[in-house]
C-alpha cells in the first residue's frame, strides 16, 4: 500500500519515511502543500492513505484534506503539534480520520494506519437495515438517514455508530467503545478523539444535541442506544 506523507520538517519526515517503508509501505514523500496537491492530481488513485502534517510553510494539511475528500473516499490522519478541541473538531470535521499529536511513538502511529485502513476494508453486514428511532442505517450501502434523508458520515463516526446499533440497549463503556474502534490497546487512543466523535454523531442524528434521545449518557457508565 502506498502512503503520501506530507511533513516540512525533513528529519521527522526521513524518520517517518524509513519506518513506513520498514513496515512494508511504499511512501510518496512531500515537504509542502503545493507538490503534495501535484501529487493528489496525478496519483491519488495509487494512494492508500494520508499522513499530513497541519502546519506547512505554503498552506496546511487542512486544504489538502478537503481536496482528497472531495475526490475520492481514503483516509486522512493529521500529524499536530496542536492538541485543543477546537483544531481536532475542524479537521474531523473536514473528513479526516485520525490524529496523532506530535511527539509520538512511531508503534503508536503505524497502528493507527492499520486500523484506519481496516475500517476502510469491505465488511458483509448482519442486517441490511438497522432502525433506531428516526434514523435508518442501509448497511448494504454504508449509509444513515434521518427521517429519510440521508445523514453524512465519515467512516470512524460511521463506525461508531454501527457498534452502537449492534449492541442496542447495552451501556459500553469508553474503554469498550474505544477498543472497538481502534483494535489496539487502550494505550494508544486518545480520549479525546471518542468525545468529539459522540458530540459530532448527536449533532448529525439527534433532534436536540443537548437533550440526546438515541446515544444516551449513563452517568458513571458509558452510553447506550436503544432501551
Amino acid at each position: 500500500m502506498k502512503i503520501l506523507l506530507v511533513e516540512d520538517d525533513k528529519t521527522i519526515a526521513s524518520g517517518l519515511e524509513y519506518s513506513l517503508q520498514q513496515d512494508q509501505f511504499a511512501t510518496v514523500l512531500c515537504h509542502d502543500a503545493a507538490s503534495a496537491k501535484k501529487v493528489l492530481t496525478d496519483e491519488l488513485d495509487q494512494i492508500a492513505l494520508c499522513l499530513f502534517d497541519l502546519s506547512l510553510p505554503d498552506g496546511s494539511g487542512y486544504e489538502l484534506c478537503k481536496l482528497v475528500k472531495e475526490r475520492s473516499d481514503i483516509p486522512v490522519i493529521f500529524l499536530t503539534a496542536i492538541d485543543d478541541e477546537v483544531n481536532v473538531v475542524m479537521g474531523l470535521d473536514m473528513g479526516a480520520d485520525d490524529y496523532i499529536t506530535k511527539p509520538f511513538r512511531i508503534r503508536e502511529l503505524l497502528s493507527r494506519i492499520k486500523t484506519v485502513l481496516r475500517r476502510y476494508q469491505k465488511q458483509t453486514p448482519t442486517k441490511a437495515t438497522i432502525d433506531i428511532k428516526h434514523i435508518r442505517i442501509n448497511t448494504l450501502e454504508g449509509k444513515v438517514y434521518k427521517n429519510g434523508e440521508e445523514v453524512l458520515l465519515t467512516a470512524l463516526e460511521y463506525r461508531l455508530l454501527l457498534i452502537f446499533a449492534n449492541h442496542i440497549g447495552q451501556v459500553l463503556s469508553r474503554n469498550q467503545l474505544l477498543e472497538r474502534i481502534w483494535d489496539v490497546a487502550g494505550d494508544f487512543v486518545n480520549d479525546n478523539t471518542l468525545t468529539v466523535y459522540i458530540k459530532r454523531l448527536r449533532e448529525k442524528l439527534e433532534d436536540q444535541p443537548q437533550n440526546p434521545q438515541i446515544i444516551k449518557t449513563v452517568r458513571g457508565l458509558g452510553y447506550k442506544v436503544g432501551d
